[in-house]
């Protein structure tokens, strides 16, 4: 691979400097991306492997990052589980009829993924081919409490109160459902490493609404099987946006990385998660509506902050659609013009 820059930090081996992708990183910011969205819904873009394939790739081509992501959603899975999504522009996801009981959870099954999401793996295939070893490729699923949350509440939410609460009045419902979506996830993530994923991340976008017990409860003991069934094959990233509290337990699942947001010290990230782990992230996205002097500024800080050993420079959540293209290339640029400091064999 011409550039591996990724997948040898995530295994701790020496960098020149840290590799650098955004999450979201194929998207609304970028105008060749706008065209194709208005010609194609979203479901097309995802389903077709030629344009899933494009989208892809225009962050690699346009801003220069040192890995691409595969352009999906984590809504696929719950859709090829038995349950309508729906993506509504604006509004964002919609599942008409969400888990609420026991017989609803009769409705949903345990898929065949080669059947209901070849489509996924069809593209990651593509996309290797045209990358042609460029840079890594990088897979992802939702973690199961993530999924869960749209499963019960239907819809995008500030607080998942009901899918909550779902949790806590029929638990045993809930660890069925969350178990249901764990073994989905996890033939999934290794049918994109099969078709040719380098590394894979679990998304755990609502992480940080649970406390500490409860996250162990239902987040992380379901995260923690996902990478113990796929350890081994690729390098796993686990991202749980605020659930910092918990860097420590996540560190121990045997993950190769974590991603953390803006809220927690790079210094803290650090000493919390232990030494031999990468770290990734965690510049703030609203920090690129910045001027260009002001985001090589704050970048530069943010560098300093991790030091110069097992650290993937990245956001702390994914790019906002606003965010002008010349702001995230002066992101991007900023890292790679970044020269680690030869370590004394000393």
């Amino acid at each position: 691979m011409k550039n591996d820059l990724l997948l040898r930090a995530l295994r701790g081996e020496t960098t020149e400097r840290p590799p650098v992708w955004m999450m979201r990183q194929a998207g609304r910011y970028l105008p060749e991306y706008m065209a194709l969205r208005e010609k194609y819904g979203f479901f097309e873009r995802c389903q077709t492997p030629g344009l899933a394939c494009e989208i892809t790739l225009q962050p690699v081509d346009i801003i220069g990052v040192d890995a691409a992501i595969l352009f999906s959603d984590i809504l696929v899975v719950p859709q090829a589980m038995g349950l309508e999504v729906q993506l509504v522009e604006s509004k964002g996801p919609v599942l008409p009829d969400p888990i609420k009981t026991e017989q609803d959870l009769q409705r949903i099954t345990i898929p065949d993924v080669h059947e209901k999401l070849q489509y996924v793996f069809d593209a990651v295939s593509l996309i290797k081919k045209e990358l042609d070893g460029r840079v890594p490729l990088i897979g992802f699923a939702g973690a199961p409490w993530t999924i869960l949350c749209y499963m019960v509440q239907g819809k995008g939410s500030k607080t998942f109160d009901e899918a909550k609460a779902f949790c806590y009045t029929q638990p045993e419902l809930a660890h069925r459902l969350l178990h249901m979506i764990t073994e989905t996830t996890i033939a999934y993530l290794k049918a994109q490493i099969k078709a040719g994923a380098d590394t894979v991340q679990i998304f755990d976008s609502w992480g940080g609404l649970l406390g500490p017990g409860d996250f162990e409860n239902i987040s992380l003991q379901y995260i923690r099987r996902i990478v113990t069934a796929i350890n081994g094959e690729v390098p796993v990233i686990i991202f749980a946006k605020g659930a910092w509290h918990s860097l420590e337990s996540m560190a121990a699942t045997g993950a190769a990385g974590l991603g953390i947001d803006w809220c927690i010290r790079p210094e803290m990230a650090r000493q919390l998660s232990g030494n031999d782990i990468t770290l990734q992230g965690n510049f703030d996205p609203a920090k690129l509506l910045s001027p260009v002097p002001v985001i090589k500024k704050e970048v530069t800080q943010m560098l300093h902050a991790f030091g110069n050993r097992r650290y993937i420079a990245n956001l702390g959540h994914g790019i906002l659609p606003n965010v002008p293209v010349d702001h995230a290339r002066a992101f991007v640029d900023t890292v790679k013009e970044w020269e680690y400091a030869p370590v004394n064999a000393n």
